[in-house]
């Protein structure tokens, strides 16, 4: 009996080493996945970029050019704040 409760104690020990792995090895990938909100942060400056270009455009032509604009506003922005 004493041989059993051995063996049974090992197998909880490396039970709860797994456990513990697979707990850490989740934490890790959802602190990967933390930083998904910045395509969205990028996307709502564009739309609001292209409303305020837009509104200030008087031709087709300068539309175009307001949309091209929007797009890479957010880009630079972030280039003049860093530089």
């Amino acid at each position: 009996m004493a041989k059993g409760k051995k063996i049974g104690k090992e197998i909880e020990k490396e039970i709860e080493k797994e456990l513990k792995k697979e707990c850490c090895s989740e934490m890790k990938g959802h602190h990967r996945r933390s930083g998904s909100g910045g395509g969205a942060v990028y996307f709502f400056g564009m739309i609001g970029a292209a409303v305020f270009f837009l509104q200030h455009s008087t031709t087709f032509w300068i539309g175009v050019l307001a949309i091209l604009k929007a797009i890479v506003w957010p880009a630079i922005l972030v280039y003049k704040l860093l530089g």
